[in-house]
């Protein structure tokens, strides 16, 4: 779906259209369950908020004025509404060690227990971070959002999230570093 057909879908949505809707969400599902995943480590509590987002975003596409990029606006509905279900539920933080590790199907063992070391290694560094440097990662890095769309997404100035990645990225290499070299005294 290009940008004008993505711009009539959502003025078909604000006319009630179910099926564009549809056509919304399915185009944007993969993104919105893996941003409230990676930010709760949990699928059950993950897939409860990209619901109550989906109804959210239901009720406020009639009124809906977009000025800028949809799925900004539809990630920032689902971070809110993770961010609302830790408030209310007080859910705890999962460290990223916890999460189960996917190994690529490959001939090569030796290559893929580096991927799978490395992967554990970013996980520990991520979980290291401030809450808002490691959100501006995960969707700038991991729900492959434009700086502009996390902007939007967290409520924040451009400057502010270009200031935080630079901060994050430049504390993940000393984190992915040092335990490079503490791992190579061992």
């Amino acid at each position: 779906m290009n940008e004008p057909d993505e711009a009539a879908a959502v003025r078909r949505c604000q006319t009630g259209d179910p099926e564009a809707f549809r056509a919304v969400v399915d185009r944007y599902r993969t993104v919105l369950f893996g941003t409230a995943y990676l930010m709760t480590r949990d699928r059950d509590l993950a897939e409860d908020a990209v619901q109550q987002a989906l109804v959210q975003i239901w009720r406020h596409l009639p009124s809906l004025r977009l000025r800028g990029s949809l799925k900004a606006w539809l990630v920032r509905i689902v971070v809110n509404e993770v961010n609302q279900q830790r408030r209310q539920k007080h859910v705890p933080a999962v460290h990223l060690d916890q999460m189960p590790d996917v190994v690529d199907e490959t001939d090569d063992v030796e290559a893929a227990l580096v991927s799978d070391e490395r992967r554990r290694g970013l996980r520990r560094a991520l979980d290291e971070l401030p809450a808002e440097q490691k959100e501006a990662v995960v969707l700038r890095y991991f729900s492959d959002l434009t700086v502009p769309e996390v902007a939007a997404a967290m409520g924040c100035r451009e400057g502010t999230i270009k200031s935080r990645l630079s901060r994050a990225l430049g504390r993940l290499g000393e984190i992915l570093r040092s335990e490079e070299v503490l791992g190579e005294r061992r």
